[in-house]
């Protein structure tokens, strides 16, 4: 009988002071067993060259205790943008995103999946098409997959639902360095009911249905602020949404989701929620 593999439970830490002495320490704070970290300033698009130290020492912790590490890209970046100056700069910002993933031993590179903006919506996928098949092209055998994000429905977002990563990938080709990191707080806003009677598993079924089997490499697991639908992206501490904590559990059980890691984004400018949410999640799996 195989071993059963269990989720890695962990958050999204800061790294002032460095990736690996900020970002393993507030990871040893809060409990956290996975850990997601920003290369570069989220909301620039200036690029860090990063300390050679630094990302050495991260990336021996994580092959040494098997703690995954994700990168989560700058929030200006969408491929799908009727301005070329955007365009331009996201792309050399996936593309340092995923050198600096493959410095640290990262597992993956979360990205948005964008935005048509003020564009027509094939217009907008067609650039996505052009620019980002050539950057999974150029990940190395040993480096990240590129983990693509649905957002929350809000304006002219390029994928939402479950269902619309079926066209997207299909617009990249299915190409196998092409993941995807579910986030629960966008995926609920979205209109999928994760907070009704089998609604996780309906989810997720539709899910591995649209997007294949595998494709899944991580999970942001956020309560919801908001009501189901709401095209809203605001995060709650887990059991305190709108989505409750037991749908949670479900993530831990479901064979679609078995295994994968699960990092928190919930409010708290401190480690002490953050160590309480991660502690809520590790005692729903292990019940």
């Amino acid at each position: 009988m195989g071993v059963e593999l269990k989720s890695p439970v962990g958050a999204h830490v800061p790294v002032a002071g460095g990736l690996a002495t900020g970002g393993l320490r507030y990871a040893a704070q809060v409990g956290a067993e996975a850990i997601q970290v920003f290369v570069s300033n989220p909301r620039g698009w200036a690029m860090a060259v990063g300390k050679p130290a630094e990302d050495e020492r991260l990336r021996a912790h994580s092959e040494d205790t098997g703690m995954p590490v994700f990168v989560h890209s700058p929030y200006l970046i969408n491929l799908g943008s009727p301005n070329p100056d955007t365009v331009t700069n996201s792309i050399a910002m996936i593309r340092h995103s995923l050198t600096r993933g493959a410095a640290i031993g990262a597992r993956g590179v979360v990205v948005h999946t964008g935005s048509a903006v003020s564009q027509p919506r094939e217009d907008a996928m067609r650039q996505v098409r052009e620019h980002l098949l050539p950057l999974l092209d150029e990940i190395p055998a040993d480096g990240p997959d590129l983990l693509l994000e649905p957002m929350a429905g809000q304006g002219a977002m390029l994928c939402a639902t479950v269902q619309d990563l079926g066209p997207y990938l299909d617009n990249l080709d299915r190409h196998p360095r092409a993941g995807v990191c579910l986030d629960t707080c966008h995926t609920f806003a979205a209109g999928h009911d994760l907070a009704a009677p089998g609604g996780v598993a309906k989810t997720l079924e539709a899910l591995a249905a649209t997007a294949g089997e595998g494709r899944l490499k991580l999970i942001h697991a956020n309560d919801s602020k908001d009501a189901c639908g709401s095209a809203k992206d605001r995060h709650e501490s887990i059991g305190a949404g709108q989505i409750g904590a037991e749908p949670f559990a479900e993530l831990f059980r479901h064979p679609v989701s078995r295994g994968v890691p699960l990092v928190i984004e919930t409010p708290g400018r401190s480690a002490d929620p953050h160590r309480a949410d991660i502690e809520t999640l590790k005692a729903l799996r292990d019940t």
